[in-house]
């Protein structure tokens, strides 16, 4: 480690576990079709702000894990996880020169083409019998994107995160 904080990787990892932590929380039956992806957006902010840092393998591990959390089969969030992770850091100069509410309509085409990762392998292995309520956590996920993105900076400044 050259010259990042010590505590630099143990924000990364709490705010990952957080928002897996917010993944399985239990909600009402009708608000848990609305259920944000957090884990996928705190990756998201992650490769944004850090793509030398947090990159296509730690995106991969948090999808295995959530993947491990909800029951649902192995590597296929991880999958959507690093697709995400891959895109952001090809693109994350130009994501990082728009404004947040142009940066939240990249997040929604991103969020969608995982869902539609998630689709497939659903499709595939567990029960390919989806509604119109699947594609509902990529909106939102990203109505959510100002504020998580605002937090996370917060704590990435505060923490002196670079």
């Amino acid at each position: 480690m050259s010259s990042a904080r010590p505590h630099a990787r143990w924000l990364i990892a709490l705010t990952l576990v957080i928002a897996l932590a917010l993944t399985i929380l239990p909600l009402p039956d009708v608000l848990e079709a609305y259920r944000p992806e957090w884990a996928m957006l705190v990756v998201l902010y992650w490769s944004l702000a850090l793509p030398a840092r947090v990159g296509v393998g730690v995106a991969w591990l948090a999808g295995l894990l959530q993947d491990v959390l909800q029951a649902t089969a192995l590597g296929s969030h991880a999958l959507a996880f690093a697709i995400v992770a891959y895109l952001t850091i090809q693109l994350y100069q130009r994501i990082r020169s728009v404004p947040i509410w142009q940066q939240a309509l990249t997040v929604l085409v991103m969020l969608s083409a995982a869902r539609g990762v998630l689709f497939v392998t659903r499709g595939l292995t567990d029960n390919p019998n989806v509604g119109w309520q699947f594609w509902l956590p990529a909106l939102t996920s990203t109505l959510l994107w100002p504020a998580v993105f605002v937090l996370l900076r917060f704590l990435r400044r505060s923490f002196q995160v670079n």
